[in-house]
């Protein structure tokens, strides 16, 4: 697979379903040892993370205000929401009174045919507080739904295509005269900002629906030094006040 030119990502997912059903064969007694134990995998290159300063999210939102984008990109700038989790939406996850919306689906298409999958793991799925401009964004989306079953981000009552949103965000960040970024850094930048507002590590891992808070530390450690000095300096602030 890596000769034919694949990811080490692919070749990874492929290793870890061959090594289930291999798992299983040594379990039925099938199988006298699992072949794949030992199996050495190309390593990951991770991509570099990017996100946007306070004052890029703020040229960007006000650009993205005067378009249909605007609702999306508010939520999955100050969420950290997946794409697959906030395109799987519905208005019947949304807690108007509470102000949060629930995590509970992923969407993915495949053979042309949208299908909604259960979310990647238990942590996966939790309540994310929604800030009040997120909020009336989402009310001013497009009126009431026909019933809450109703997909919050669509066209035409059909889930959007990720492809379609970058070719948007893209669009935007160039009118707001922002160097191009990924799609997915809007995460990134969620958990830059939350940072930045001095919110635990705890509760953005909690947020972005980490596995654990430690893959969270190791995700963004190179942020995480500022809230050990802003809290550093409260402290101080507090003793010697």
């Amino acid at each position: 697979m890596f000769n034919r030119g694949l990811s080490p990502r692919t070749i990874e997912y492929t290793n870890a379903v061959i090594q289930s059903a291999f798992r299983q064969a040594v379990r039925w007694k099938m199988l006298a040892e699992d072949p794949c134990v030992g199996v050495d995998l190309p390593r990951l290159k991770r991509r570099e993370m990017e996100a946007l300063s306070v004052e890029e999210c703020k040229r960007f939102l006000t650009v993205a205000r005067e378009s249909d984008w605007y609702a999306l990109f508010a939520l999955t700038l100050t969420t950290g929401m997946r794409p697959s989790e906030y395109l799987a939406l519905k208005w019947s996850d949304i807690d108007w009174h509470r102000g949060t919306a629930r995590v509970s689906r992923t969407i993915q298409i495949s053979f042309g045919a949208w299908t909604f999958y259960d979310t990647k793991r238990k942590r996966s799925r939790r309540a994310v507080k929604l800030q009040n401009f997120v909020l009336e964004a989402l009310d001013h989306l497009g009126g009431q739904p026909e019933t809450e079953r109703d997909l919050v981000f669509h066209r035409g009552g059909q889930p959007l295509r990720q492809r379609k949103i970058k070719v948007e965000f893209r669009r935007l960040l160039a009118t707001a005269g922002i160097r191009s970024i990924r799609l997915y850094d809007l995460r990134h930048t969620a958990a830059t900002l939350a940072v930045a507002a001095g919110v635990s590590a705890k509760v953005f891992s909690d947020q972005l629906g980490h596995a654990s808070i430690s893959f969270t530390l190791e995700r963004y450690s190179h942020i995480l030094p500022s809230i050990q000095d802003e809290a550093a300096a409260k402290v101080e602030r507090m003793l010697m006040a």
